[in-house]
């Protein structure tokens, strides 16, 4: 018999539901190597910003991470989820309540006289849902998937927030050294055109020569308000990526105190285990095919057990008296309106969506890495060339400070020289900044140093 009704039970597990067709999504497989190698790379450590060399952008990025208000929303977004895992465990455990009823009334009996009754009735009781088929199981497995999910979306924010706050400082930087550079030229051009001034005064110089270096002057000092304002805004978003109110940021004194740490190591095989979003689309897809598989099994009957145990207390009876009850019921849906049908569809269509979702965070992983290697690969040789070009124009506008002193050309041959070198060094600082802040997504990409492993050891503690 024993062995009959487990076999039932199996068969009606085995027939769980209407089959939910699902798509089919092509795995994803990793490349052999990245379109662009860089050679053997350093392993990328969880405090990869430190490898920068600067004190204070670690810091920096240090209290962004214990600070940032989105890193805190998403830590909440943990706890809530933590919660919800434990409500489904709490399910597949019987339920024991304690209940106290009392009464103090006046009646008349069927005699005709007034009677006064002092009752009370304590209770136990117990409720318990028997998990025949593992729907609770699986919805506790889901739940188990969601916190999971929302423990790498928080790593993978805080990736952002460290990447982010980098990013911030270094453009601070470079924004300090093209303001430095504007004041520089700024002041040298207002010493040209005062020394012109007196030239033209004494009648060695044309006024036109004195109109175009006031016009070089003019055109060197609207820079620096403009950089100005672009570096108090940058100021206050990274005061807020800090959790700071906007204002001031203490740093080094330009891009030249950052040191241009090497490549980190990039191995396509190892890539996805390396990043937190694509571990957060896996466990989405695991709780999405736990919740298929529980609304299929919605459709099976369920049985929940019952107890009861109380003793009756009251004036009107000589002793105590005892009282019990236990019983079962069987629960099988037989007319939902298609409630149920429509549940496990929208299951399964939830569960493709994580599938393709999951698909696309592996591509946008492999993707990200590639262009961050071809940015770190092309930014590098363009400092090189403009370092040479700084360094071309920078002698040449030598020269033709020379041969105007020495009266072999006209001042306008300087000037030219001297606006083709502003630009080339302001675009020397940008590159170099870019260069920079390209190695900062390279670690964004590869995952900063964060793994699956280090997740599931920290549920095991």
């Amino acid at each position: 018999m024993r062995r009959a009704l487990l076999g039932a039970v199996a068969l009606l597990a085995g027939c769980a539901g209407p089959q939910v067709k699902t798509a089919q999504v092509p795995p994803v497989e990793a490349p052999g190597a990245f379109r662009v190698d860089l050679g053997p790379g350093v392993p990328v450590t969880a405090e990869w910003w430190r490898s920068f060399g600067d004190p204070q952008m670690a810091a920096l990025v240090e209290e962004a991470l214990a600070r940032n208000a989105d890193i805190n929303i998403a830590a909440a977004r943990v706890r809530e989820a933590r919660a919800q895992q434990d409500l489904a465990r709490s399910a597949m455990l019987p339920s024991l309540d304690a209940a106290l009823g009392a009464t103090d009334s006046r009646t008349i009996s069927p005699f005709g006289m007034p009677v006064v009754q002092r009752a009370a009735q304590p209770q136990l009781q117990a409720a318990w849902e028997v998990d025949l088929f593992g729907r609770l199981s699986d919805q506790v497995s889901a739940a188990r998937s969601g916190w999971l999910a929302s423990q790498a979306a928080r790593d993978g924010l805080r990736l952002s927030v460290a990447s982010a706050t980098a990013n911030a400082y270094v453009t601070l930087l470079a924004l300090d050294d093209r303001l430095a550079l504007a004041r520089r030229t700024a002041e040298t051009r207002k010493g040209s055109r005062d020394l012109i001034r007196r030239r033209v005064d004494v009648g060695y110089s044309p006024k036109l020569e004195l109109q175009q270096a006031e016009v070089d002057y003019q055109a060197a000092l609207v820079l620096v308000p403009a950089l100005e304002q672009a570096r108090a805004k940058a100021e206050n978003a990274l005061s807020v990526l800090a959790g700071r109110v906007p204002g001031p940021v203490e740093r080094a004194e330009g891009l030249a105190a950052l040191t241009k740490p090497p490549v980190p190591e990039a191995l396509p095989s190892e890539l996805l285990r390396r990043r937190p979003d694509v571990a957060q689309a896996e466990y989405q897809l695991a709780a999405t095919d736990s919740n298929l598989a529980a609304a299929r099994k919605r459709f099976l009957p369920s049985l929940r057990l019952s107890a009861s145990a109380g003793v009756a207390f009251s004036n009107l009876l000589a002793n105590p008296v005892g009282l019990w009850s236990i019983g079962g019921s069987i629960l099988a849906p037989l007319f939902e309106g298609g409630r149920l049908r429509a549940g496990a569809e929208a299951a399964g269509a939830q569960r493709d969506a994580a599938a393709f979702g999951y698909r696309k965070a592996a591509l946008t992983a492999f993707r990200e890495v590639n262009d961050a290697l071809a940015s770190v690969e092309g930014l590098d040789r363009q400092v090189a060339i403009q370092t040479t070009q700084r360094d071309a124009l920078a002698e040449a506008n030598r020269l033709a400070g020379n041969r105007y002193r020495e009266g072999y050309s006209p001042l306008l041959e300087q000037l030219d020289t001297q606006r083709g070198l502003l630009s080339a060094e302001l675009a020397l600082i940008q590159a170099r900044a870019d260069a920079l802040n390209a190695r900062i997504s390279l670690y964004q990409a590869l995952g900063g140093g964060w793994s699956a492993a280090d997740l599931l050891g920290a549920q095991q503690m």
